[in-house]
């Protein structure tokens, strides 16, 4: 399996990912922040933090899944490296919101691990050299010299 390929599937992996928890936070609040490390969790009026963590997971799942569409792939590095502010952001969170050390550092700074390998990744890929810039040049390479 190529670089690109494992690259892709990382990038995918990281965008599905986040996706998936924005979409389950919002349709199951009530389950959802089990694994996130803080208790106890938001009550009451609170809980509208559930509604907006999961518009931002939303949000930026779909930024990443848009410029993996779109071929972007070199922005998506930068994209996915800057996103990984947010599972170190979340791992200060739980740490210093009465969470576990080994919670904020299973699942947040692993993931943060993950997101910044797959930015590497993406942002030391080799750019493929197009079939018709190929063909040019060759074409320039058969060409005689001009004085």
């Amino acid at each position: 399996m190529s670089k690109q390929r494992i690259t892709t599937v990382l990038a995918v992996l990281t965008g599905a990912t986040v996706l998936f928890f924005g979409i389950n936070f919002i349709l199951n609040p009530t389950s959802a922040p089990d694994g996130y490390g803080i208790n106890p969790w938001p009550t009451g009026n609170a809980d509208g933090y559930f509604v907006v963590k999961g518009v931002r997971d939303i949000a930026v799942g779909s930024t990443v899944l848009l410029l993996l569409a779109l071929g972007q792939r070199r922005a998506l590095g930068w994209v996915i490296l800057i996103d990984a502010i947010m599972p170190l952001g979340d791992a200060l969170a739980v740490v210093t919101h009465g969470g576990t050390l080994a919670t904020a550092l299973s699942v947040h700074v692993s993931a943060a691990v993950v997101v910044i390998a797959t930015a590497v990744l993406l942002l030391t890929e080799k750019t493929p050299v197009k079939a018709t810039e190929k063909a040019t040049e060759k074409t320039a390479e058969k060409a005689p010299a001009r004085a």
